[in-house]
């Protein structure tokens, strides 16, 4: 390896360590989406924190993080908030 090839690899890693720190780098776009609110989203569908947990898929501890706000929900968990905060009566798709 080459002096030139070396350097870009280098300064490559850089940047990666800059982008993992949440830094920008240049030629490199994110897009972060608000987290959802889980506790509003359930109490607008009325239901208990237990039985949305159940009916979603997750630990009730997992609920309880989520709604303090010390994780935040990812991939079908998120898809599937999204669709119950825009019509809570759709978590009743779930009891059948």
């Amino acid at each position: 390896m080459d002096k030139q090839h070396f350097d870009q690899l280098v300064k490559g890693v850089r940047e990666m360590k800059r982008h993992m720190a949440g830094k920008r780098v240049r030629g490199v776009r994110t897009t972060e989406l608000p987290a959802p609110d889980v506790r509003t989203i359930r109490e607008a569908a009325q239901i208990s924190q237990s039985q949305f947990a159940k009916l979603i898929g997750v630990n009730l501890r997992t609920l309880q993080n989520w709604e303090q706000k010390r994780t935040q929900p990812t991939g079908p968990a998120r898809a599937l908030l999204k669709i119950v905060a825009s019509n809570p009566k759709a978590i009743e798709a779930l009891h059948g």
